[in-house]
């Protein structure tokens, strides 16, 4: 590989990667990476070529002296900032190791441990580098042997002088292997895929040559660099030009779309990577903007004639989607053949045929969905017939895709079986994808043999997603006769969900239609965030096999084909029937513009919610109340509507009630309505240290056989603070009997809220001689006093700046020395909020006013504690335990032995059970679905 496009001489050619290193060093020492900081605030860290050469050699010397450690050993890397994986991929190459770029582990604590326990024996006993605050990353596991940087850094003094020609990398063939990446392991075990320095060599020069990239150009990256796209079509594609690149994290721009185009016009990028879901979510987001003339300050300046290249991939492109955002960008210059839909995958070094002449060609082949294009130089293609051996199929006929050449990988790490499944006798690799060619040649791709789900870029498994259908013991449902598959809708921007199955009610019996429609969206959305197309099916057309499996490829063929049609038909008109006729029509001006606004946040067709429906049981988060906040704001010209008139007002007809009634003052209620009705118990949960109590709004969309029931603190409207403990207990007690005047009861308190539920259920217990069948405590021991004298304000400030993730914990410790020898209060409050996330700040509606009060609050609730003692005894006391605050213990095993067992001392009979992820995070978004089994499980047990 010559390397004249480099600009030197003929004769050096790049043999192995740690050549791109010195030459981009060389060559290009004005250049390098900018890595902004996950926040966005503030300019970027730069890191020059020259910098990371002397970076990695001197960190090369630290590496090679840790014991154990050979010319080939496995050194798996675990970062989650883009210069810190960048600088320790290149000290392990420089020491002569090769780098598995691990992917970012489940909160899963049971699927983390597997997976862990997983990479040890695949690599065969690996060292693994990460810094120290990822060391609760690697909890519950002692088989992997961990190296923090911080621990290399402190080794004493090293001779750091190491030229190039020291470099182990220098002995190096291009044949040998270069790094491994994990797939993404979404249907089972991860495997590790073997790329050489040839094959990544070949595969970034096919590409620079294909896509036209040139010196000078700048790449934008904000995919994670254990991506294969991430290193090797941007990291090291960019290295390879000697050019600069600029790193940002991905939340950073799918929480704020326009952060991405703000950068390309400011840092003048021209190549970078967007997958199709991301492109829908800017098109939506510059529509919006197009008809808000006072939004994103500055756009009339932007210019976007820089970017030549925005590649695609990793699930269809839209080629409405494709031209609509194109037309969009167009009236900021952007060229017509920009955006770049391709096919790659790990095992071809990313992207590696590609499509240049969308949208205009796929336009004039009238394709829903555009084609991927032609291979680039290193890659040859073939389609072979979907149900027997044959010859390779021409233009226009469906296949198997397969593909070879010098830029596909050759096997998977210690893994012989995997390696010999994927590729035929010949020596082609099995993609397991579905395309055909059309009459100019271009592929396209028209499904996978394989059956998970790539909704909004993300992976999902469709039997994960029926177990949880089976989990929900739907009644509608006739067990081991539900289907789940993706699909592409025409006119949709992504794919969507469809779920069939067979019935169990008659089919006259529409409320049962009704019920089990409602039931399977609602499972649907929690896992996978996206409300299906729900198919009741006859069981002639819904057979078992003979071995008593449904084909889920048959039946989403059969639902392609139309035969389903009659079914959903049928189906979608007693469905609307029944919600038209029990629909309930605004009666006011302010109900039907509360109607309009929930109808366009939520995307919901007509009859989907009447004024009389709750809001919750449309699966809300509490981002979609505080968006919907916003939104009313906004229509009504007002400054604030309080979240909790949202909260306590679930209904259309009762929301506009009260704010017609929002200048009146109201009486504090500590009570708010999570979800209401059940057969079962209501369900109480008393508030965490910060007095509110949007954390339970994701559990409670889970309990839907019961009502539950939230306590916040008071204060956030103008009443006055709590005075002691006694007072709180006195509020929640009475506001407990006069919403539920009988037992039993179920109460279960988060954090600082067991405490309070801990005192609420002795005083139900002794003044009203009641039955609590359940008490529950979310990771709180009954000995709290120590902790409340650790919190003073600027700790409660803190504490609640990442309870609502406006910074990071591992930053709010960082950052609290320094905030403690300010001494004020105001310049404490200035520093927060310069460094917190703004975006998150707008979405929950706070402003420099209203976080200092609430930390006010927090910290009233802090002192009233800093002398509690627990007393008495209840008869029975169910302990939820997770990882710990780093300041309270140094693992799950101690603070469940050293704090959490001391609950034995209050409770006749005390159950714990674990819970995944960690203190401020257990019931979370993440962790909710696992957590919320373990519950309904206790209350089962509980006879509740």
């Amino acid at each position: 590989m010559a390397m004249d496009s480099l600009g030197f001489s003929e004769e050096m050619c790049i043999q192995h990667l740690w050549q791109l290193l010195q030459l981009a060093a060389c060559k290009y020492g004005e250049n390098g990476i900018l890595a902004y900081p996950s926040n966005m605030l503030g300019k970027p860290d730069f890191m020059s070529y020259p910098d990371l050469l002397v970076k990695a050699q001197q960190n090369s010397l630290l590496l090679r002296r840790i014991q154990g450690l050979r010319s080939v050993s496995i050194v798996l890397i675990h970062f989650k900032n883009h210069l810190d994986n960048i600088e320790w991929f290149w000290s392990v190459l420089a020491a002569g190791y090769i780098p598995a770029m691990s992917t970012a582990f489940t909160n899963l604590a049971d699927g983390r441990v597997k997976h862990i326990l997983h990479l040890h024996k695949l690599l065969e006993n690996p060292i693994c580098l990460t810094r120290q605050e990822h060391l609760k990353d690697f909890a519950g596991q002692n088989e992997l042997r961990i190296k923090t940087i911080e621990s290399l850094h402190t080794t004493e003094h090293l001779d750091y002088h190491c030229s190039p020609e020291n470099s182990r990398q220098s002995s190096k063939s291009p044949e040998d292997l270069a790094v491994l990446m994990l797939t993404s392991g979404s249907t089972g075990n991860c495997k590790a895929v073997c790329l050489s320095h040839q094959q990544i060599l070949n595969s970034i020069a096919g590409k620079s040559s294909y896509l036209g990239t040139r010196k000078g150009d700048t790449f934008l990256n904000w995919i994670a660099l254990d991506h294969v796209a991430a290193l090797v079509e941007l990291h090291l594609h960019s290295m390879f030009l000697g050019t600069n690149q600029v790193h940002l994290h991905a939340l950073a721009v799918l929480q704020s779309p326009l952060t991405f185009l703000r950068l390309i016009n400011e840092h003048r990028v021209t190549f970078s990577f967007a997958p199709n879901f991301f492109l829908a979510k800017l098109r939506r987001t510059l529509e919006v903007l197009i008809q808000d003339d006072s939004a994103a300050p500055g756009r009339e300046n932007w210019d976007f004639s820089c970017l030549r290249r925005l590649t695609s991939g990793g699930e269809a492109n839209v080629v409405e989607t494709c031209r609509g955002l194109t037309d969009l960008l167009s009236a900021w210059g952007l060229g017509s053949r920009v955006i770049t839909p391709g096919f790659g995958m790990t095992e071809t070094c990313a992207g590696s045929i590609c499509n240049k002449q969308c949208p205009e060609a796929d336009l004039y082949a009238r394709r829903d969905f555009a084609a991927v294009g032609f291979c680039i130089p290193g890659i040859h293609m073939r389609l072979t017939p979907l149900s027997q051996e044959g010859p390779v199929l021409g233009e226009g006929h469906r296949g198997n895709l397969e593909i070879c050449g010098s830029i596909v990988f050759s096997e998977y790490y210690n893994d012989m079986a995997s390696t010999a499944e994927a590729f035929t006798h010949d020596g082609w690799f099995k993609t397991g994808d579905q395309a055909y060619l059309d009459t100019d040649g271009q592929l396209v791709l028209c499904g996978r043999g394989k059956e998970t789900m790539i909704i909004n870029g993300l992976k999902y498994s469709p039997h994960e997603v029926e177990a949880a259908l089976e989990d929900a013991s739907v009644p509608g449902l006739t067990a081991g006769y539900t289907a789940v598959f993706s699909y592409h809708p025409k006119g949709s921007q992504t794919e969507q969900i469809c779920a069939v199955y067979l019935p169990n009610y008659h089919r006259e019996d529409t409320q049962a239609r009704v019920d089990t429609n409602d039931q399977v969206c609602k499972v649907t959305l929690l896992q996978t965030g996206v409300r299906p197309n729900v198919i009741p099916l006859h069981g002639v057309v819904l057979q078992r096999s003979t071995l008593g499996k449904l084909s889920r490829a048959k039946i989403r063929s059969s639902f392609e084909r139309g035969d389903y049609l009659y079914y959903q038909q049928v189906n979608d008109r007693i469905m609307q029937s029944h919600k038209a006729a029990s629909y309930v029509e605004p009666s006011t001006p302010m109900e039907t513009m509360i109607l309009q606004n929930c109808e366009r946040l939520f995307e919901l067709d007509r009859y989907e919610l009447g004024t009389t429906t709750p809001i919750f049981d449309l699966g809300v988060t509490s981002i979609d109340i505080i968006r919907l906040k916003q939104r009313l704001e906004k229509s009504m010209s007002i400054e604030d509507i309080p979240i909790i008139t949202i909260m306590m007002n679930p209904t259309i007809k009762t929301l506009a009630v009260a704010l017609e009634k929002s200048n009146q003052s109201h009486a504090y209620d500590p009570v708010v309505v999570l979800r209401d009705g059940g057969e079962k118990a209501p369900l109480w949960l008393i508030h965490p240290g910060v007095g509110e109590i949007l954390v339970f709004l994701g559990l409670s969309k889970y309990l839907t056989d019961r009502p539950v029931y939230a306590l916040r603190a008071r204060g956030f409207d103008g009443e006055d603070f709590f005075v002691d403990i006694p007072d709180a207990v006195q509020v929640y007690h009475k506001a407990i009997k006069l919403k539920q005047p009988k037992g039993p009861y179920a109460i279960a308190g988060y954090s600082y809220g067991a405490m309070l539920a801990f005192e609420v259920a002795k005083a139900i217990r002794s003044k009203d001689n009641d039955e609590i069948a359940f008490l529950g405590s979310f990771n709180l021991p009954p000995h709290i006093k120590s902790r409340m004298h650790q919190l003073d304000w600027v700790e409660c400030l803190l504490n609640l700046a990442y309870f609502m993730d406006l910074i990071s914990d591992s930053y709010a410790q960082a950052i609290s020395p320094e905030l403690h020898q300010m001494g004020e209060r105001e310049q404490v409050l200035n520093y927060v909020l310069e460094v917190a996330d703004s975006t998150r700040m707008g979405e929950l509606g706070l402003n420099r006013e209203k976080l200092g009060k609430w930390a006010d609050l927090a910290m009233n609730l802090q002192s009233m504690a800093k002398e509690y003692e627990p007393s008495g005894r209840v008869e029975n006391m169910d302990v939820f335990y997770a990882t710990p605050l780093i300041a309270l213990a140094k693992s799950k095993t101690e603070w469940l032995s050293e704090d959490l067992s001391k609950w034995t001392d209050f409770s006749a009979t005390t159950r714990f059970h674990e819970v995944d992820g960690e203190h401020y995070t257990m019931i979370g978004p993440l962790h909710v679905n696992s957590f919320q089994r373990i519950l309904k499980a206790a209350l089962r047990e509980a006879g509740c």
